[in-house]
């Protein structure tokens, strides 16, 4: 037999058998290797947006009546009128005519000043509707701040959605949807 033939089958099967063992232990280390990444914590991120809305109520508003008589005419010839009749009563000769006058002026300030008075008086109420703007907040889950526990150590990363207890590694590296979107640790 030929030696050469028998050197090279001896190193043929050391390769053989070195080849296999390497791959054999590549295989025990990546199978130790964790499959999935330990959730620590996941808090939702928020985004606070508005809507408007109106909010009514009804309001009892007090109006000034119309003044018709708005110089007091009225009452201050009525007051006129009775301040000269009962100044009228008082005295004697001029004295009369001078309480008459008198009684007159008296009489018409009198009834100027009611007169005004109950026109201040004059009121009517109505309910008037008021309407404001008002704005309610309202918030919206935009993703989620994952907080994760790999080969010893912690990381965070955003998510779209909550990932549970744990999340997927391929490769290395944290399958973080559905997609092959995935981040290299």
């Amino acid at each position: 037999m030929n030696t050469n033939l028998l050197v090279g089958g001896i190193f043929g099967a050391v390769a053989v058998t070195a080849a296999g063992s390497y791959a054999g232990y590549n295989t025990l280390v990546e199978s130790k290797k964790p499959q999935f990444a330990e959730v620590v914590d996941s808090k939702p991120i928020t985004e606070t947006y508005y809507t408007d809305r109106q909010e009514c109520y009804d309001e009892v508003v007090q109006h000034q009546a119309e003044v018709k008589d708005s110089n007091q005419v009225t009452g201050t010839v009525i007051g006129a009128v009775l301040g000269a009749v009962i100044g009228k009563q008082v005295g004697g000769g001029n004295g009369k005519k001078l309480a008459t006058v008198a009684g007159a002026a008296a009489g018409g300030y009198a009834g100027n000043k009611v007169q005004k008075n109950m026109q201040q008086k004059d009121v009517y109420t109505t309910t008037e509707q008021r309407c404001n703007t008002v704005q309610d907040p309202h918030q919206k889950i935009t993703g989620y701040s994952v907080t994760y526990q790999l080969n010893g150590k912690t990381d965070t990363v955003t998510m779209d959605h909550e990932p549970g207890s744990t999340i997927p590694v391929e490769n290395g590296q944290l399958v973080l949807s559905g997609s092959e979107e995935t981040t290299k640790l």
